[in-house]
């Protein structure tokens, strides 16, 4: 087996496909929205892919997607590649792939996280979405204030407002509650929610539920897979993602990896 870079957006998608759900976010990455800021790690065998891995670099730090089943082929592909990683990354690793990286870099986990798929889109038509509006490029400074007393800890790009799949909700002329997309791609026919968040005050009140459900039946309109990530803890959020109709799909770990000082 030996590790190559892949430049084939048809050989990685076909390998992607054998698990689409669990694939989201590698699969939207494909796109031309995205593609020029992914770099793709594989080990093959026999001119077959056995593993794959994603260096996704638009955010800073950037992120590492090691999602895969086979965890063995796995480990062989991050010890190979480890000496071409940055020496600070955000990492989603399968089981137990985090003791791999651990040789070279301090770990800082974030815990165990779900991958959730949209199952039951029927169940989206049950929520109340007449007060939820669509924002555009002339709401970022409002939503980027909304983040910062909400959700200071974010990975919000203000270039996805471009692909017009974000949605909020207003209270006293403010906004107050908003769900938009960490990836989307017509193309590939996948979309992944993300930097959903309520201010503090207004929450329990069923406002990002409300708003997760537009952009969900919105983002229906042009793909046909929707998923999200979700902290294994995070109880509220899980049963408001099944109201919708969510399930879950997958789990791996999310940490921070830096460097080890020598």
């Amino acid at each position: 087996m030996h590790i190559v870079s892949l430049h084939d957006e048809v050989e990685i998608e076909r390998y992607l496909r054998q698990n689409t759900l669990i694939h989201l976010y590698e699969l939207g990455d494909l796109d031309e929205f995205f593609w020029q800021y992914t770099t793709w790690y594989a080990l093959k065998e026999a001119q077959q892919i056995q593993s794959l891995a994603l260096l996704y670099s638009a955010i800073k730090p950037p992120v590492l997607l090691a999602i895969g089943e086979n965890l063995s082929s796995m480990r062989h592909l991050l010890q190979s590649a480890m000496h071409l990683l940055p020496r600070s990354f955000y990492a989603h690793l399968s089981g137990d792939l985090s003791t791999v990286l651990t040789t070279q870099y301090r770990l800082d986990s974030y815990g165990l996280h779900y991958k959730m798929a949209l199952v039951d889109a029927s169940r989206l038509e049950l929520i109340d979405t007449s007060e939820v509006i669509q924002l555009t490029e002339t709401d970022l400074e409002e939503l980027q204030t909304l983040y910062r007393v909400s959700y200071p800890v974010n990975s919000f790009d203000p270039r996805m407002l471009e692909t017009g799949q974000f949605y909020g909700m207003r209270r006293d002329n403010a906004l107050v509650s908003v769900a938009g997309v960490h990836v989307y791609s017509p193309r590939y026919k996948v979309g992944v929610v993300g930097n959903v968040t309520t201010h503090p005050a207004y929450r329990g009140k069923g406002l990002g539920t409300a708003v997760c459900a537009r952009l969900c039946r919105e983002l229906l309109r042009t793909v046909e897979h929707i998923g999200l990530n979700v902290k294994a803890d995070n109880a509220a959020a899980i049963a408001s993602y099944k109201r919708l109709g969510f399930e879950v799909v997958g789990e791996y770990e999310e940490a921070l990896l830096s460097t080890l000082l020598s």
